[in-house]
């Protein structure tokens, strides 16, 4: 039996992706599961495995394509003879998928001809023959009679049944193109008890989609000289796409310094111990606790605003995101639920996500679900920089290298290790006084240990 494999859905808010590599070719026997190729999202490289065992009939994708999810990957032929069962079977569905199709084209054809008029009852007949050919039509996974249906609307029987599989009743669903139409764009941006806004009211501004370009098609020099043109990689281009939007927030960024040295003592000291566990003792993974306290006493830094409904959303759970440098560009995995776990299991976490991160393992659901995000530079240097939000989250720590100053304290100065610490905000949900305070309570837990288990 032949499996022609679409790109399957590959999680919240990814339609498409780089190919960056391609594992098999035409006439290669496959186990189930193996690798096909691999691709580049804005999020992470995934590998797409096989969905079943055969041979490879077909490659319908090549290195450097950019997909999307729906698009036809590689044919494999699996080997199984169709049993007679199944052959019912399928033909049954087959005439289900014709009936949608009839009732599509019925109501198109009362759209065409008076785009205003609501769309009239349809008849079908649902006793045609169908057994013949009945293994050259694409077969659904499920389907739904539709043999009288007064309020038909406007839809394609693949965006029915996607509908169907998302638990979605499609006539709640507004479509956006021709005479109202439903494509599965509508179907993947709807939300249940919300309809899209009437065209006639005024959206807000996308930020710029940039677009791929092929460098032959531009010239190689401009009036300074020769250039090269380099086409952005996926990570560059959707990370200059959402910075763009997330740059919209009006932002504020507060500055302060840290006195860690007793606190470098003592992650010195117990560097050991959380080295024998697998991880390694940082600022950062001690700072992620301390954010996780932080956030628990000013509420109002674990949230995201929804402007469109004039609301804040309040989050009750602390997951927190770490940015890491990797070949590829900035990518930002999350440490789940950070208040539940002690110093030693964030060690150990976060060096297992950074080392993931840099070797193009991490899994979507890994780099999702952030409330919160930490920027360390301090491995590489600078004193002081401004982070940029990673909306929808409304604040994140910008952490700059450590060096010994002097510091006057009680009528001498004496040389102190001081941490720069920079906090980007979102000004419409957080005011200046409440940053402040959020950054001093960092501060003053990073300089007195035990005001966490005092009052975080």
């Amino acid at each position: 039996m032949t499996i022609e494999y679409k790109l399957p859905d590959l999680g919240e808010d990814i339609e498409t992706g780089d190919v960056i590599g391609v594992f098999v070719s035409v006439g290669d026997t496959v186990v189930e599961d193996q690798a096909l190729l691999e691709i580049e999202t804005d999020k992470a490289a995934i590998e797409i495995p096989a969905p079943a065992a055969g041979t490879i009939k077909e490659v319908h994708i090549k290195e450097g394509d950019t997909i999307k999810v729906g698009q036809l990957l590689v044919t494999i032929d699996d080997g199984k003879a169709k049993t007679k069962g199944s052959q019912v079977k399928e033909v049954a569905k087959t005439q289900d998928e014709v009936i949608e199709e009839v009732a599509e084209k019925e109501v198109e054809e009362e759209m065409d001809a008076d785009p205003e008029s609501e769309p009239q009852e349809v008849e079908l007949n649902t006793t045609q023959d169908l057994t013949e050919n009945s293994e050259e039509k694409e077969i659904p996974d499920t389907a739904e009679p539709l043999a009288k249906n007064k309020n038909a609307v406007p839809a394609s029987p693949t965006t029915r049944r996607m509908a169907r599989e998302l638990g979605i009743d499609i006539n709640l669903v507004e479509g956006t193109g021709p005479g109202g139409r439903i494509s599965e764009d509508d179907i993947r941006n709807y939300a249940p008890g919300k309809r899209s806004k009437p065209k006639s009211e005024p959206q807000a501004p996308e930020p710029p989609v940039i677009e791929p370009q092929d460098p032959k098609d531009k010239a190689s020099s401009d009036k300074w000289g020769n250039i090269d043109r380099t086409p952005m990689s996926k990570v560059r281009r959707l990370t200059a796409e959402r910075l763009t939007k997330a740059w919209t927030a009006p932002h504020v960024t507060q500055y302060d310094k840290a006195d860690i040295t007793e606190l470098e003592k003592l992650r010195k000291e117990f560097g050991d111990s959380v080295a024998k566990a697998g991880g390694k003792l940082t600022m950062t993974s001690i700072i992620l606790k301390v954010i996780a306290s932080a956030l628990k006493a000013f509420p109002e830094f674990n949230a995201s605003v929804d402007m469109e409904n004039g609301e804040i959303l309040y989050k009750k759970y602390y997951n927190i995101g770490v940015a890491v440098d990797t070949d590829r560009g900035l990518l930002v995995p999350v440490i789940k639920d950070v208040n539940k776990k002690n110093i030693t299991k964030l060690s150990v976490e976060l060096s297992e996500l950074s080392e993931k991160a840099r070797n193009k393992k991490i899994t979507v659901d890994e780099l999702q679900g952030g409330t919160f995000t930490i920027s360390n530079l301090g491995g590489i240097g600078g004193t002081y920089f401004s982070p940029v939000l990673n909306a929808p989250e409304v604040a994140i720590l910008g952490i700059s290298r450590s060096a010994i100053e002097p510091v006057y304290i009680d009528g001498g100065f004496l040389p102190r290790l001081m941490l720069p610490l920079s906090l980007s905000y979102d000004h419409r949900l957080i005011d200046g006084a409440d940053a402040i305070r959020f950054l001093r309570w960092i501060i003053e837990a990073l300089e007195e240990p035990f005001k966490i288990p005092l009052e975080g």
